[in-house]
């Protein structure tokens, strides 16, 4: 192997050139954005991290991929990614000098913030490790699916660092993601993290884990020139006494050069080792010592040729490296963050044959280099993505709903009768962390499998009440239990359009308390604009025999905040088919959906009641806009009960007790108080910018009306009594919110209710305490009234001291 060595038409010559002028770029870009910065804040981005990376990205890019195939880049080497993409067409040459500025290219590889990055963002170390694997697997679930077969590669390249993220271990060893052959991971084995040098006796560990997962598992370790010197009379002295240093004291060998760095290398060292090294000159002799694989570029082309050829289980690319290479502060522990002097700069610019005229130019046409680049760009450049299809769901779905059900229930009736629909039952595919059963999906189950890319006889199927029948042709994907899992699947399966082509509606399944446990997966995959539906069920201190650990609180909190999902949490049967019908054509246009439902039943009735108030178009616009006015009230002293989830009958009968006293409760059901958030924040933000006075309070305007909006207003929910608690600031009304404040514990719904004031006379209660704080206020246009005559069936006092 010599520095004119053949790959694919290719001369490595002209690929080294490619390489220098792409860490030029790519340290230029970060000098760039640091000289231009007009703060006292760091810039930063990571010069010493992108050269590191240059050899790999040279030879993946220019030597290897094809334009089918989907690359996750290590967030530190985004501006050598985006000098790939500027060098081989894609990229205007106006990004290379915003780099980490608004509307420029973005710190860490977007999907949705940058202008050349289509596959995969990566930024949260661990994440874009993995999401290739997942990526995978859903192209081998579309293939067994739909008549597609587009042979692609999945390629992740992360820094050995991030193999300390525990999500990257849930990845590989859960058996939905076994065998998939077309998924190469690339380790930058720079041994080095932002603190420190990483211990060598980790790396053989790594390889193993990956080995015991089933990986194959390839090392681009040496360099040519150092293999070669290998087979060199006393040869294995020389590799015996490398394999033996420590990585700091390897890595302390790339400060020196020439007749110092002979001595160096040669502390401590056997004679044979002497040696091995006599016959090569000191001007050669950093050529050869460090001759890392990682830095070599036919060796590399070789290590990725390796993987292809085992087309039965995912591999694995040691390719070490050192950081900061070609660099002046190569090897410093401590370069992770550092930046290049202005003489470095100037001194790099040189090297690399450019002057200050021509230092961001790509290469001429006609050159060698400019020929391949040209090559590269025209096969592996992204193409615009058409739109994603619409999706028509049957209204009504064609399920049947008892007189008594909770939304869970509920939602596993829907789900099998969405199934049945022949354009959009085959596009459903569910998936959970081991809770399948326990989240209702068991009808789904039942009649359309389990997903196995092979026929898997079960031995255990006779007699039980859930059909387990693993086939290719399954739409539920049972994953181990890790909820990061949970969350990096949906977030590949919702891509499924961008990057195979056929639209999925993937549908998510896990206990709402360990919707948190996969939150940093779940972020990720809505950032890059993935669109899913995760149902987080059962929730809230209503799963009551269940403690504290398992019952969720700030989870709506969380849906609220995040954008890209709407967080909605209905409390009866048809308000769940409305939402998850809506949701379900969301995912086209619009945004992802959480679902936090509950296993109490609860009487329908009531919303029954609704129907034949409104009418079931009007009530339908209401439940998919936030809420609706659940019960009117009669005369009386106006008060509002608003709530959401489970709750509802307490809040109903409460209702029943103000009114029997005089008090004119408004009971509005809160279907999602996040996208009454929204509606209403928005037109404050719409106002705040055009220098207006606000126009409209959304949808929050119809369920308020304004003979009610100097009324008080006490909120209920089975969650951070936060989550609603804005309520009050729309109109100016006094809130008082009910919720839940600490960690709950094991007990009956009663006793936990009562623990958290849920019940109807504490309910009550905190209406009337809510009026008597706003006495001195006019409660309609004609009258005043004073609250304090008010009493709940002579309990007033008691339930004032359980609140």
């Amino acid at each position: 192997m010599n520095d004119k060595q053949q790959a694919d038409n290719v001369d490595l010559s002209v690929l080294s050139d490619i390489e220098d002028r792409l860490r030029w770029l790519s340290v230029r870009m970060i000098d760039h954005a640091n000289a231009r910065a007009d703060t006292e804040i760091k810039v930063g981005g990571h010069q010493a991290s992108s050269a590191s990376m240059t050899t790999i990205m040279t030879a993946l890019w220019f030597a290897h991929i094809t334009g089918n195939d989907k690359v996750a880049v290590k967030p530190h080497a985004s501006p050598l990614f985006h000098a790939i993409k500027y060098v081989t067409g894609e990229l205007d040459e106006s990004y290379l000098t915003r780099l980490r500025s608004i509307g420029g290219l973005q710190s860490y590889p977007s999907r949705t913030k940058d202008p050349d990055v289509f596959d995969f963002s990566t930024g949260s170390v661990g994440l874009g490790a993995v999401a290739p694997l997942f990526s995978a697997a859903t192209r081998r679930y579309v293939d067994d699916h739909f008549d597609t077969n587009i042979q692609a590669r999945f390629i992740a390249i992360a820094g050995d660092a991030e193999l300390d993220e525990g999500n990257v271990w849930e990845a590989i060893s859960d058996p939905a993601l076994q065998g998939l052959g077309n998924v190469m991971l690339i380790i930058d084995l720079n041994r080095q993290s932002l603190d420190r040098i990483i211990p060598g006796i980790q790396a053989e560990r790594i390889k193993q884990f990956f080995h015991n997962a089933g990986w194959q598992v390839v090392e681009a370790k040496y360099g040519a020139r150092l293999q070669a010197a290998f087979e060199q009379p006393h040869g294995q002295a020389l590799k015996h006494h490398i394999d033996e240093m420590t990585n700091e004291e390897y890595q302390s060998l790339f400060a020196y050069s020439g007749a110092e760095l002979r001595v160096r290398f040669l502390d401590n060292a056997a004679e044979d080792v002497a040696l091995a090294i006599a016959g090569i000159t000191d001007d050669d002799l950093a050529e050869v010592i460090q001759n890392l694989g990682g830095h070599d570029l036919g060796v590399l082309i070789d290590a990725f040729r390796q993987c292809d050829e085992d087309e039965d289980r995912p591999s694995v690319v040691f390719a070490y490296t050192i950081k900061g290479y070609g660099l002046p502060i190569v090897g410093d522990p401590l370069n992770h963050s550092a930046l290049l002097s202005r003489p470095q700069i100037d001194e790099l610019r040189e090297a690399t044959g450019l002057t200050e005229s021509d230092e961001w130019s790509r290469f001429p046409d006609e050159s060698p280099a400019g020929q391949v680049c040209l090559r590269v760009g025209a096969d592996v450049n992204n193409v615009p993505v058409p739109p994603r299809p619409v999706i028509v769901v049957p209204e009504p779905s064609g399920a049947t709903h008892k007189p008594r059900s909770s939304s869970q229930e509920a939602f596993g009736r829907v789900l099998v009768a969405y199934g049945k629909d022949p354009a959009l039952g085959p596009r459903i595919v569910t998936a959970s962390p081991d809770v399948s059963v326990s989240t209702s999906l068991g009808g789904w189950i039942n009649s359309r499998g389990v997903y196995s890319p092979s026929h898997d006889t079960n031995y255990l199927e006779e007699g039980r009440l859930l059909r387990w029948d693993p086939k290719p042709d399954g739409q539920h994907i049972e994953l181990g239990i890790s909820e990061m899992n949970l969350f990096l699947l949906l977030g590949q399966l919702g891509l499924s359009h961008d990057h195979h082509a056929e639209m999925l509606i993937p549908i998510g399944t896990v206990y709402d308390p360990f919707v948190l446990r996969g939150l940093d997966a779940l972020v990720y995959s809505l950032y890059n604009d993935s669109r899913f539906i995760v149902v987080g069920t059962p929730a809230g201190i209503t799963l009551a025999p269940e403690g504290g650990a398992h019952q969720s609180t700030i989870t709506p909190s969380v849906g609220l905040e995040l954008p890209g999902i709407a967080q909605v949490e209905p409390a009866y049967a048809l308000a769940v088919e409305w939402l998850l019908g809506d949701g379900i054509t969301g995912l086209t246009d619009r945004e992802s959906m959480y679902l936090r439902l509950s296993t109490r039943p609860i009487e329908q009735a009531p919303f029954m009641d609704a129907v034949e108030r409104h009418g079931a178009q009007e009530l339908r616009k209401a439940v998919l806009a936030g809420g609706y006015r659940l019960s009117e009230p009669e005369s009386g002293t106006p008060v509002i009960l608003a709530a959401s989830g489970p709750v509802m009958p307490e809040v109903l009968a409460a209702a029943e007790l103000l009114r029997d006293e005089g008090v004119a409760a408004t009971v509005i059901d809160i279907t999602s108080a996040d996208r009454l958030f929204r509606g209403w924040a928005g037109e404050q933000s719409d106002a705040v910018r055009d220098a207006r006075m606000p126009t409209s309070a959304g949808h929050i305007a119809t369920l308020i009306r304004p003979n009610e909006r100097n009324a008080p207003i006490v909120t209920i929910h089975d969650a951070s009594p936060h989550a609603m608690a804005w309520l009050g600031s729309v109109f100016g009304q006094r809130a008082l919110p009910i919720g839940v404040t600490r960690f709950g514990e094991s007990g009956t719904i009663a006793e936990l209710y009562e623990a958290f004031g849920f019940l109807p006379e504490q309910i009550a209660t905190a209406a009337i305490v809510a009026l008597e704080g706003q006495n001195d206020k006019r409660r309609t246009t004609t009258e005043s009234v004073d609250s304090s005559q008010f009493t709940v069936h002579g309990r007033k006092t008691e339930n004032r001291k359980r609140l």
